[in-house]
């Protein structure tokens, strides 16, 4: 029996059956909301495992998700995995509607946002716990056409900074891993000529995650753990 819950957003994604699985494996109790059931999966717990249908860019839709996540008294709710996103490339700023550049600060920071924002208070109730951010390496090594990608990434490092400082006296620490390109089939079908040994794998990337969401990383808070394999 779990004796502790994880909240994991983007857990359907390239790297979210990675992190789901090494939370898995370690024993937490695995809450993966989803925008849209898939056909083949149950949404009762299932070793462990339980996935729900939640829009987590609805304020009510991540409410939802952070209630099934602390809802088991049994195991409550100590850690928030946040990695839903999107990428989006486009011209130079002056080329790109501002729709498409806030369409990615949607995409990006609102979910991050009002995922955490609903959960603090039971992170705080149960005596502490841990909040990762799944940034990217492009919110410090900017690249041209994708000034909204880079410009979200670069606001979930600053909002991760800024939970760290207000809920540190609380015991909720916030940390945030920056990939670079992750290794999934959908990157290289889009990069098919790259070189993709240099690429970080979703295995690679995982135990950070779990790391920094378990009580092993107690001192640490306000990190950005650069994961970029050898890129």
């Amino acid at each position: 029996m779990a004796e502790r819950s994880v909240l994991v957003t983007g857990g359907a994604g390239g790297l979210g059956g990675a992190v789901v699985a090494a939370f898995a494996e370690a024993g937490w109790r695995v809450v993966v909301p989803e925008r849209q059931a898939r056909p083949d999966s149950d949404p009762a717990a299932a070793d462990g495992l339980v996935r729900l249908v939640a829009d987590l860019s609805d304020p009510a839709g991540a409410a939802r998700a952070v209630e099934a996540a602390a809802g088991e008294p049994a195991a409550p709710l100590r850690a928030v995995v946040n990695m839903v996103g999107g990428y989006a490339s486009g011209g130079l700023v002056h080329e790109t509607p501002v729709e498409d550049f806030e369409r990615m600060l949607t995409v990006n920071l609102r979910p991050t946002y009002l995922v955490t924002q609903a959960a603090l208070p039971h992170l705080v109730a149960a005596g502490g716990g841990a909040v990762v951010c799944v940034s990217a390496r492009a919110a410090l090594a900017p690249f041209p056409g994708a000034a909204g990608y880079v410009t979200a990434k670069a606001a979930v490092l600053a909002f991760a900074n800024a939970v760290a400082v207000e809920y540190r006296s609380r015991s909720v620490r916030c940390n945030t891993v920056l990939p670079s390109v992750i290794d999934t089939p959908a990157n290289r079908a889009a990069q098919p000529d790259a070189d993709h040994s240099r690429w970080v794998a979703p295995d690679e990337i995982a135990p950070v995650i779990r790391f920094l969401a378990s009580a092993e990383s107690a001192p640490t808070s306000g990190a950005t753990v650069p994961v970029y394999g050898r890129a």
